[in-house]
């Protein structure tokens, strides 16, 4: 567990951007039952809070990516991280649309970019990969080189790692699941039997619960 990492947990839980319950868990668009709930979008009201993600996801970016030659968010949570961060790094930036827009120009990919340029793809938080990907590869069909993903938050998931593994797609994220329960247990937000819950729960998401 790195300093910046219990950092991010920290700015995370203190302006309640993840929501823990075990007794009364969430239910994802998957269906999965979760005994939490990230929503970073939450930090874009927070302007010290905002900041300090916004200074962090760049040192991390200039530290691991030094070659990119332009940001890409993903639509929408994505969006304002990744533009933040090319002003700070004065990059060049663009946003990924799920899908098409269905008038105009029918754009998919909003923003200029180039054959074969170096992209860094910007995220709020990673679950299991699926998304993320997608829009790696909307970018890569448009002939640009994805050399990574960043996100704020990732839940571990080993179909996430394994699925960019796959892809050949290095991803790095400010801070992750394991790191904010352990937060959460210090900071007696939820007790060590529910710790152990938690931690059962990111090993078989789609079973626990039931």
């Amino acid at each position: 567990m790195s300093t910046n990492e219990t950092a991010i947990a920290e700015k995370l839980l203190q302006v309640n951007a993840v929501k823990l319950s075990v007794a009364h868990p969430y239910t994802w668009a998957s269906g999965w039952k979760s005994p939490i709930y990230c929503d970073n979008r939450t930090l874009l009201s927070f302007p010290y809070e905002r900041d300090f993600i916004k200074s962090e996801m760049c040192s991390l970016i200039f530290e691991n990516f030094p070659q990119a030659e332009a940001l890409a968010g993903v639509a929408t949570a994505g969006i304002a991280w990744g533009a933040m961060a090319a002003d700070q790094l004065k990059l060049p930036y663009m946003y990924v649309r799920p899908t098409p827009k269905a008038h105009g120009m029918g754009n998919q990919i909003e923003g200029i970019y180039r054959q074969a340029q170096k992209v860094l793809v910007i995220e709020d938080l990673v679950s299991t990969g699926k998304s993320s990907l997608q829009v790696c590869e909307v970018l890569q069909q448009a002939g640009v080189e994805v050399i990574g993903l960043v996100s704020i938050f990732n839940y571990g998931f080993p179909e996430a790692i394994s699925a960019f593994s796959s892809a050949g797609i290095p991803f790095f994220s400010l801070t992750n699941y394991e790191v904010l329960i352990k937060l959460a247990v210090e900071h007696q937000l939820v007790s060590q039997n529910d710790m152990n819950s938690l931690l059962n729960w990111r090993n078989s998401p789609a079973l626990w619960g039931r």
